[in-house]
């Protein structure tokens, strides 16, 4: 087994530990030298609550190698799946199984932050590479950071850390932060809370809501009581979808702006409709993003796929061409692993987000737009953040 990274562990470290393994059945270095074609491996959820995410990151990711024939350089493609049912107690299994089952020379995974810390735990024992097309979880590219793990998508840390200070330019300077209680609604409040109070706002209070609990109206009531300038949240898919439509009926929506980060909005306008009108949040794209890529992409998505594209699909996409990318640079060849890493750290993705970059601890590093709502739309109003790279904090690679 490869020594974990450590606090003083390093990349070097890392890859000679690797290569000592190198005839270890889980590496996927072995079943790649016995095979013209790539294996890649989609630990993806196909069933249950976030199956369309998983579905729309792989077709994303099938997308982007169709402009290169299907192939990623030069080399045919043969693809392996495993349905990881958004469970993080089937984690570890069903990573051991796409690695040391199908012997895949990268893991495309995941969409849930409980399953990725399981599928980062295999990777770092064997060594195989792994790119996140959506789970946020921070430790992934923090205190959990490897060589071999690179991010496609956002840490957790990114969508909130913008919206302090928007709101305290638009004058909000005293705010209630209301969220699930569970990793993800935290860490979203810690980094809101980090950049609210560096802009100079205060939170009034923090407000939890049990996850996935969507009872709202005991603490809407609080809310209309403490009258903050602003609320600003964390809730996505049908929790969001309930949290908007509530905070409007309880006559809110016209007296307390509402913030929040993307997912709020992402992917359920239609199902909040008129109560969703004016939210504004911060998400690294938007549907409506004016320029070129995000044009032809949309485009060639829906005709591939007879539905259009969302923040998922491009998530997956751009894991497409950061492979794709990397394995132009080393010819096609796959096993050369430090090569390989290397590629991707320097890595310039044209994306229909917009051109990102990889930060040392394998993150992107991207601009976040200030999106609004009007007309059923998530209307891009600007840009929230340029850059932002995700700190890192416990990484040291």
């Amino acid at each position: 087994m490869i020594k974990p990274l450590t606090r003083h562990s390093s990349r070097r470290d890392f890859l000679t530990g690797v290569g000592a393994l190198a005839g270890v059945s889980l590496l996927p270095l072995a079943g790649c030298a016995k095979s013209d074609k790539v294996r890649v491996g989609f630990m993806l959820p196909y069933t249950g609550t976030y199956a369309q995410l998983g579905i729309a990151i792989e077709n994303g990711f099938r997308l982007a190698l169709a402009g290169q024939g299907g192939k990623l350089g030069g080399r045919e493609v043969e693809y392996f799946k495993v349905d990881d049912e958004s469970n993080p107690a089937k984690a570890t299994d069903n990573a051991n199984k796409i690695i040391t089952r199908d012997k895949v020379d990268v893991v495309v995974g995941t969409v849930h932050s409980g399953v990725a810390m399981g599928l980062i735990k295999v990777a770092r024992e064997t060594g195989s590479l792994v790119l996140i097309p959506n789970a946020g979880a921070n430790a992934a590219t923090g205190e959990l950071c490897s060589p071999n793990v690179f991010r496609t998508s956002f840490s957790n840390w990114q969508p909130t850390h913008p919206l302090g200070k928007v709101m305290v330019g638009n004058g909000h300077k005293k705010a209630v932060f209301i969220t699930w209680k569970y990793a993800a609604g935290e860490e979203a409040l810690a980094s809101f809370a980090e950049g609210y109070r560096a802009a100079g706002g205060s939170i009034v209070k923090e407000l939890f809501v049990p996850f996935p609990n969507v009872e709202f109206q005991a603490l809407l009531t609080e809310i209309a009581a403490l009258q903050p300038d602003a609320v600003a949240c964390f809730f996505a898919g049908g929790g969001a979808v309930k949290f908007v439509k509530d905070y409007a009926a309880a006559g809110l929506k016209q007296k307390i702006p509402l913030y929040g980060s993307g997912f709020l909005t992402e992917g359920v306008l239609d199902a909040q409709g008129e109560a969703a009108e004016g939210v504004m949040t911060t998400l690294h794209y938007a549907d409506s993003l004016d320029n070129a890529r995000n044009a032809a992409f949309r485009s060639a998505y829906r005709d591939a796929y007879g539905t259009d594209a969302d923040v998922y699909a491009v998530q997956g996409y751009d894991t497409g061409l950061l492979l794709i990318q990397a394995l132009e640079k080393t010819g096609g060849d796959i096993t050369d692993r430090e090569a390989v890493i290397a590629a991707m750290e320097g890595a310039v993705i044209d994306s229909p987000r917009g051109q990102w970059t990889m930060s040392k601890a394998h993150n992107p590093v991207q601009d976040f737009y200030l999106r609004r709502v009007e007309n059923g739309d998530n209307k891009v109003i600007g840009v929230a953040w340029s850059a932002l790279e995700d700190p890192a904090r416990g990484c040291s690679m």
